[in-house]
This record gives C-alpha cells, structure tokens and sequence, in this order.
C-alpha cells in the first residue's frame, strides 16, 4: 500500500512536511485490508482505489501487522516504531 500525506492529498493536516499527521492518504493495498474499508473511495474495488483521512495510529497497525515496510518509507510525522525506511533503500545507500 502506498502512504501519501501532503497538501493535495485526503490527509490532515493538508500541508507539505508537517511535524505530525493526524490522518493519511493509503493508496492501492495489495490485498483487502478489513480495517480500513470504511475509508475507501470506491468500496467496489478495494485493492485499486484511495482511502482518504486514515488515521495515523491504524496506518501504522497494518504496517505492523503486514511485518513492517517492505519498500520506500512512511510520510515524516507518522509514528511507526522500528524501522521506518525499507532494508532495500538502506543497504542500498
């Protein structure tokens, strides 16, 4: 899934690099997450759409729950604890 917070996306706040998000933008989840379907901009299509103002704390659950970041990395202001930049892009530096 794909975690977007800035000024034009479904988030709160909607600024570019705030300190802290209260809600963000998931995009396009690879499989059917239960827990944020009532976000979901079409709910006939799950796995191809946007959810908009989901809150930080589940974004950062599913996260956990999926085994943590597999590519890329969280918007800055988003808790996630352990590793919040993927093992790909760190080795890779």
């Amino acid at each position: 899934m794909s975690v977007q917070a800035q000024r034009r996306s479904y988030c709160s706040p909607k600024l570019d690099f705030a300190d802290r998000y209260i809600e963000v933008e998931v995009g396009f989840p690879s499989e059917i997450e239960p827990t944020i379907l009532k976000y979901a901009e079409n709910k006939q299509n799950p796995t191809g759409t946007v959810y908009g103002y989901v809150p930080v704390d589940l974004v950062r659950h599913i996260i956990d729950k999926h085994g943590g970041i597999k590519s890329g990395e969280v918007p800055k202001g988003v808790p996630v604890y352990g590793i919040t930049h993927s093992q790909s892009s760190i080795s890779d530096a």
